[in-house]
């Protein structure tokens, strides 16, 4: 049985240059998704929401590994956006709104979705397990670059996108700003931390 790393297969989504914006089209994708609002690092929402999300995502895997098509859980990702976007410029955490989600295969259905709720609440109920839904994201024409480094090192090159890329290119921002965790920040020193920045964008 082959096992699909869609980091690979779909490695221009996940592996983007890391020295220039990149612009690609982004197709329809199902997400296990959770919303919240909250200072990432201290609110429990969040840490609510990556518990029932991880719990969801392997509970599916390894029941599609049980039907022969076996996969590598792809990574973390968060839409991120606020009422007052200047919350992002002063790094007023708690006033950031999420959704936090991970990809899944356009082959597990709802019926199948169904049944993993209703194994992960009876094995280990996680807090947002109310709140998960599986939903299909549209983003089509984006930007996108991978940073390398600390989270919190991410500004400059959002000010360089939105300040000086896209009003050169002619472009406008359409969508939410959009991460992908490739690294696990449990495991990889902050300087060699690998994110996806991407921006769903249209012509002006």
């Amino acid at each position: 049985m082959t096992k699909t790393d869609f980091k690979k297969s779909l490695k221009h989504l996940y592996a983007p240059s890391s020295k220039d914006f990149q612009v690609i089209n982004v197709p329809a994708m199902n997400y296990l998704m959770v919303d919240g609002k909250g200072n990432p690092n201290t609110a429990q929402a969040y840490k609510d929401a990556l518990e029932t999300l991880y719990a969801v995502a392997y509970k599916l895997k390894f029941m599609s590994k049980a039907q022969q098509k076996d996969y590598v859980v792809p990574p973390l990702e968060g839409l991120w956006w606020a009422d007052d976007m200047n919350s992002f410029i002063t790094n007023n955490k708690d006033a950031w709104q999420w959704t936090m989600m991970i990809m899944t295969p356009d082959w597990i259905t709802r019926d199948m979705l169904t049944e993993a709720l209703r194994i992960v609440k009876t094995s280990k109920d996680p807090p947002a397990l109310e709140k998960l839904r599986l939903e299909t994201l549209t983003e089509g024409t984006s930007v996108q670059i991978m940073h390398i480094g600390s989270y919190a090192d991410e500004a400059p090159t959002l000010a360089r996108l939105h300040k000086h890329w896209m009003p050169e290119n002619g472009y406008q921002p359409t969508g939410k700003h959009h991460e992908i965790y490739i690294s696990d920040p449990r495991k990889t020193p902050a300087e060699k931390l690998k994110t996806v920045l991407r921006q769903p964008i249209k012509k002006h």
